[in-house]
């Protein structure tokens, strides 16, 4: 049910399938079309170059790569929780942020704690369904389309870390540990989205559910790809490193969140079901 369709109270809210809304909330998350996959795509890719450079071609090493890309990140949310409503470039910093945080979150992980991968991916698949356990039965919803509370965006970017940690956990597995490598993990991950693509347009996926497990499996395909890119050849890689493939990625994240600021604002961003 819309909000346009649904019964107005006196008190000046809406009573939706997803329980009274304000008339005036905004939803604080982008619509998801082509762009937003394209973007996040990026970004995760980006996540996974920018944080092997600073870690070791700039030599800050894993720890204090972390505590300072988390400070970063933690001004970056403090930026766009005080939006109350959808804007581009602080959305996507945050993504970008937080994409290279959820990454240096597993890499410490595994090479600083001795956490094997299959671990983390078991451990970081659990603290994502708890997240979203607790979230549904505090707001009885996951939907991405009524993010309008603050208790409901902190849910939805705690959701979004997890999916990025566990993302790399996955695709580290997969390359790394059974010795796929990119090129063939960045495939595998591909297919398997294509098929939650055909799913929800042929069988009647859930669409929460789809779109969830497309947004976890996004980070190993775009981890994998930019890693074939970054990484020597010896190692399986084209050997474009680090700094070219980060930058490459940024500015057509900066481009693309651009031309988003720039398009006409549509007239439904009010939150609905």
């Amino acid at each position: 049910m819309s909000i346009s369709s649904s019964l107005t109270s006196a008190t000046g809210k809406t009573q939706t399938s997803l329980g009274t809304v304000p008339v005036l909330a905004m939803n604080r998350v982008p619509e998801v079309t082509v762009d937003f996959w394209l973007i996040k795509l990026m970004a995760v890719t980006m996540g996974e170059t920018a944080a092997d450079y600073l870690a070791v071609n700039l030599g800050f090493g894993l720890t204090a790569t972390s505590l300072i890309m988390a400070a970063i990140l933690i001004g970056a949310l403090v930026l766009q929780f005080a939006q109350k409503r959808y804007v581009p470039w602080s959305y996507w910093l945050a993504v970008v942020l937080i994409s290279i945080v959820g990454t240096l979150v597993t890499d410490n992980l595994v090479d600083n704690f001795g956490v094997s991968l299959i671990a983390t991916t078991i451990g970081f698949s659990v603290a994502l369904a708890a997240t979203f356990a607790v979230w549904f039965a505090s707001e009885k919803t996951l939907s991405i389309h009524a993010i309008f509370t603050t208790k409901r965006e902190a849910f939805y970017w705690l959701a979004i870390l997890f999916t990025f940690a566990l993302g790399t956990a996955a695709g580290d597995l997969v390359a790394e540990h059974f010795g796929l490598g990119y090129l063939s993990t960045g495939v595998l991950f591909g297919m398997i989205i294509a098929s939650l693509a055909f799913g929800y347009f042929f069988l009647k996926l859930d669409p929460i559910l789809g779109f969830w497990l497309a947004y976890i499996l996004t980070r190993p395909l775009g981890a994998s790809f930019g890693d074939l890119l970054s990484q020597p050849a010896e190692y399986g890689g084209m050997g474009l490193g680090t700094i070219i493939t980060s930058a490459l990625f940024l500015t057509a994240i900066v481009a693309i969140v651009a031309w988003m600021s720039l398009k006409p604002k549509r007239h439904d961003e009010a939150a609905h079901g």
